[in-house]
C-alpha cells in the first residue's frame, strides 16, 4: 500500500484551475468533500458528493489535467449517473461487477465528449466513444444498448469512479452515515444552481451540458403516471357512475310519511378505451396501447369487466370486453375518424362514464362535449409530422379533453 500523503495544495490548485476554466460548474466543484483514500485507483466519487482521491495518483498528475478529472468526477454526480445506473439494473436485469463496469463506460462515454478542451487537456487514460467506433453525443443508457462485453474490455477494467458513476457501493465509501456527505435536498439545490448559471450565461457551455440544464428546470413527466392520475381524477370526478335508485330509500323519507325518495348510489365506472388503429399508428405503438389498457383497467380496481375496447381507423369495430382482452384484434389500417369510435362507445346498452382515447392525433373531434369524462392518450410525435405532408400541422384534441402525451 502507499504511503504518499495526499497534496491538499496541488489538488485545490486544480480544483481553482477547474473553476476558472468551467465557472458554470463553480458550485458543484466547491460542494465535493475531499476525501484521501489509498484505495481508490484514481479518482471516485459516492453519491453523497465525496470524492475519494489517490494521494499517488495526485503526485503523478499535473494539475491541468487533475482539473479534468474533477470536472469529469463532478459530472456523473451532477448527470444522476448512479440513480440513471440503478434504474437501467433494474429494468435490464443487469447486475454484478461486469454490468458495473460497463455502466460506468457508458458514463465515461456521455460526458468525455464535451468536458475536455478549452483550458481541460484530456488525459491519456480517458475513453471515448469513438475508442469503440460510437458516435459522440448519446446518453449513458444509448452507450449500454450500443456495446456488450468484448475484447476492448479488459484495457479497460481498471475504471472505477465510484458508486456515483453507476451505483455500487465501494468498500472504502462512507456510505449515508458518514461524515461530511451531502443530503438530498443539498444535492438538488447544487444541481439547480449549476442549471441556472449554465442557463444565465449562454453560449458558453458545450450543447449536452445546456441540453442537461433545460431538463433540470424543466425535467420530463412521467407520462404513465400522468396518464393514471387522469383517468383516476375522471372515474372519481362528481356525477361519475351516480344514479338514483329506490332500492335504498333515502334517509329523508323518514320525513315524509307515505313517499318513498330514492337514494343516490355510486355504481363502479365504466370506461370505453378507443384505440387508433389507422395505418400512421405503428405497431409498436399499437403494443403500447394494449399495454396501456391492462394499466387502465388497474387504475379503475381492477374491474376489468367494466373495461370496453373498441379499434378504430375511419369506422369503428367491434367492442372487445376486457376479460378478453388477449384475444383482442385491432383491425385497421385506413384513414382515421375517431368520431365513429365515440358514437359507437356512447351507443352501447351499458353508455360509459369514461372514454379514453389512444390515438396520434391525426384525426376529427367530436363537434361537441360527449356527455362522460374523456381522456385522450397522445402518442408522440415531432409538431410537423405526417406521412405526406410534411407542413402539416395535427390539431390538437378538443380542450373538453384531458390530454397526455404518452411515450415521449
Amino acid at each position: 500500500m502507499s504511503t504518499a500523503t495526499l497534496d491538499l495544495e496541488k489538488l485545490c490548485a486544480a480544483r481553482l484551475y477547474a473553476v476558472r476554466v468551467r465557472p458554470y460548474l463553480a458550485t458543484a466543484l466547491f460542494a465535493l468533500h475531499l476525501v484521501e483514500s489509498p484505495h481508490t485507483p484514481t479518482m471516485s466519487v459516492d453519491r453523497h458528493w465525496r470524492c475519494y482521491v489517490s494521494p499517488a495518483f495526485v503526485d503523478r498528475m499535473p494539475v491541468e489535467e487533475l482539473a479534468g478529472v474533477l470536472v469529469h468526477e463532478v459530472s456523473h454526480l451532477l448527470r444522476d449517473h448512479h440513480g440513471r445506473g440503478e434504474r437501467f439494473a433494474r429494468e435490464h436485469d443487469a447486475h454484478g461487477p461486469g454490468e458495473a463496469l460497463r455502466r460506468n463506460i457508458a458514463a465515461d462515454f456521455e460526458i468525455n465528449d464535451d468536458i475536455f478542451g478549452d483550458g481541460l487537456p484530456r488525459p491519456q487514460s480517458a475513453i471515448m466513444p469513438s475508442d469503440l467506433g460510437l458516435p459522440a453525443g448519446k446518453l449513458m443508457e444509448e452507450y449500454l444498448r450500443e456495446f456488450h462485453f468484448g475484447p476492448y474490455l479488459p484495457e479497460m477494467a481498471w475504471l472505477d469512479c465510484g458508486s456515483g458513476a453507476d451505483g455500487e457501493a465501494r468498500p472504502w465509501e462512507l456510505g449515508p452515515d458518514g461524515a461530511d456527505g451531502l443530503t438530498e435536498q443539498q444535492r438538488d439545490a447544487v444541481r439547480f444552481r449549476v442549471a441556472q448559471g449554465i442557463n444565465a450565461r449562454p453560449g458558453t457551455a458545450p450543447e449536452g451540458w445546456r441540453r442537461w440544464a433545460e431538463q433540470v428546470f424543466h425535467p420530463p413527466q412521467p407520462w404513465r403516471d400522468l396518464l393514471g392520475a387522469a383517468l383516476r381524477a375522471a372515474v372519481s370526478a362528481p356525477g361519475v357512475g351516480e344514479d338514483y335508485t329506490y332500492g335504498r330509500p333515502a334517509r329523508r323519507s323518514a320525513g315524509l310519511p307515505g313517499v318513498v325518495l330514492p337514494s343516490l348510489r355510486r355504481n363502479p365506472p365504466r370506461v370505453s378505451v378507443i384505440i387508433d388503429t389507422s395505418g400512421s399508428v405503428s405497431d409498436a405503438e399499437l403494443g403500447s396501447a394494449l399495454l396501456e389498457v391492462a394499466a387502465i383497467a388497474r387504475a379503475v380496481g381492477g374491474r376489468r369487466d367494466l373495461v370496453t375496447v373498441l379499434s378504430c381507423d375511419a369506422a369503428a369495430r367491434i367492442a372487445h370486453p376486457l376479460c378478453a382482452a388477449e384475444g383482442i384484434a385491432l383491425v385497421g389500417g385506413g384513414g382515421t375518424d375517431l368520431r365513429t369510435g365515440f358514437a359507437k362507445a356512447l351507443r352501447a346498452h351499458a353508455r360509459p362514464d369514461v372514454i379514453v382515447a389512444l390515438t396520434d392525433g391525426h384525426t376529427p373531434w367530436p363537434a361537441t362535449r360527449p356527455p362522460c369524462r374523456t381522456v385522450v392518450g397522445l402518442f408522440s410525435r415531432s409538431p410537423t409530422w405526417s406521412e405526406d405532408d410534411p407542413g402539416y400541422i395535427r390539431a390538437r384534441p378538443p380542450a373538453w379533453a384531458r390530454t397526455v402525451e404518452i411515450g415521449c
